[in-house]
C-alpha cells in the first residue's frame, strides 16, 4: 500500500486537513481526473489514513479543474486482449470507494464539470452530493460494448429508478443536468461553479461542529436502513444508539442546547 501519510508521497491525489475537514482532490486533470492503477492505491491509502486519523471528521472529495469531477477508469489502462473470468474478476473500483474501504467518517462530494462511469463508485459511497450549475452525469458504459454494473447497483436507491435506467442505457449519447440530477435525488444541491468549494466546506464544518462518534453512529444507521429491510435495520437500532450516545456526546449536545438560541442557521 502507497504511504499516503506524507501528501507529498501523492501523485494523483492532493489532500488537505485542516480544521477538521480532509480535503481530498483528484489530481489529473490532463485525462478528466480519470483513475489508473496508481490513484486506485492512493485512494485507498487516503481512505485507511482518514479512518485512523481521529482528528479529522469530515471529508470533502473533488477534482481538479473545471472539466470533470471524473471520468472514471483510465481507458489506457485496460489492455484491448483483456479477458474476463467471470468467477475472480477483480474490480478495478473496488479499492476506491470510501465504504469499500471501511471509512465511516461523512463524506461530501462537491461536483465540477463530468461526472460518468467509474466515478459512480465514488459518487455512490458519497454521503452529501453538491454539484455545480455546469456538472454532468452519464454512464458511457454501454456505448462502449461494456456491461454497467456495479456503477448502477450503487446509484440505486439514491436516484429515482427510471431516471437510473434512461441514463445507464443510453450510454454516452444523453447526460443528466445537474438540475436534472437534483430532482432525481441524486444531488442534494446545485450552486454556481465559484460558489462550490465554499458549500462543502460550509456542510463539512457544520458536521464537524458535532460529536464524531454520534456523527458516525447515525451515518452507519442510516446506511443499514438503505441497504436491509425495515425490520433489519430496525433491530440495529438500538446497536447503533449505544455506540453514538456517549456520556460527552450527550454532554455537549446539553450544552448546544442551552445556547441553541445563540446558534446560526440556514434556509435550503
Amino acid at each position: 500500500m502507497i504511504d499516503a501519510a506524507s501528501p507529498d508521497n501523492l501523485r494523483t491525489l492532493i489532500l488537505d486537513v485542516r480544521d477538521r475537514i480532509a480535503s481530498v482532490t483528484l489530481n489529473r486533470p490532463e485525462v478528466h481526473n480519470a483513475f489508473d492503477e496508481r490513484m486506485q492505491d492512493e485512494l485507498s491509502a487516503v481512505w485507511h489514513l482518514v479512518r485512523m486519523d481521529h482528528d479529522i471528521r469530515v471529508v470533502i472529495l473533488t477534482g481538479a479543474g473545471d472539466n470533470a469531477f471524473c471520468t472514471g477508469i483510465d481507458r489506457n489502462d485496460i489492455p484491448l486482449d483483456t479477458e474476463f473470468d467471470p468467477f475472480t474478476y477483480d474490480d478495478p473500483g473496488r479499492k476506491i470507494g470510501p465504504k469499500s474501504q471501511g471509512l465511516w467518517k461523512p463524506v461530501v462530494a462537491a461536483v465540477n464539470g463530468m461526472a460518468c462511469g467509474g466515478a459512480f463508485y465514488l459518487l455512490g459511497e458519497s454521503d452529501i452530493i453538491i454539484a455545480s450549475d455546469t456538472a454532468t452525469f452519464f454512464d458511457p458504459h454501454v456505448t462502449y460494448g461494456m456491461t454497467a454494473s456495479f456503477e448502477p447497483m450503487l446509484l440505486s436507491g439514491r436516484m429515482a429508478f427510471s431516471d437510473l435506467v434512461r441514463m445507464t442505457l443510453l450510454g454516452a449519447q444523453e447526460r443528466l443536468s445537474a438540475k436534472t440530477a437534483r430532482e432525481s435525488g441524486l444531488v442534494s444541491e446545485v450552486v454556481k461553479p465559484d460558489e462550490l468549494q465554499d458549500e462543502a466546506r460550509k456542510l463539512a464544518a457544520a458536521i464537524a461542529s458535532a460529536p464524531p462518534v454520534t456523527i458516525q453512529a447515525t451515518l452507519r444507521t442510516l446506511w443499514a436502513a438503505r441497504g436491509l429491510s425495515q425490520e433489519q435495520a430496525t433491530s440495529l437500532g438500538n446497536v447503533f444508539l449505544q455506540l453514538g450516545t456517549t456520556s460527552e456526546a450527550l454532554r455537549r449536545g446539553q450544552e448546544t442546547f442551552s445556547t441553541q438560541s445563540q446558534k446560526k442557521w440556514w434556509l435550503r
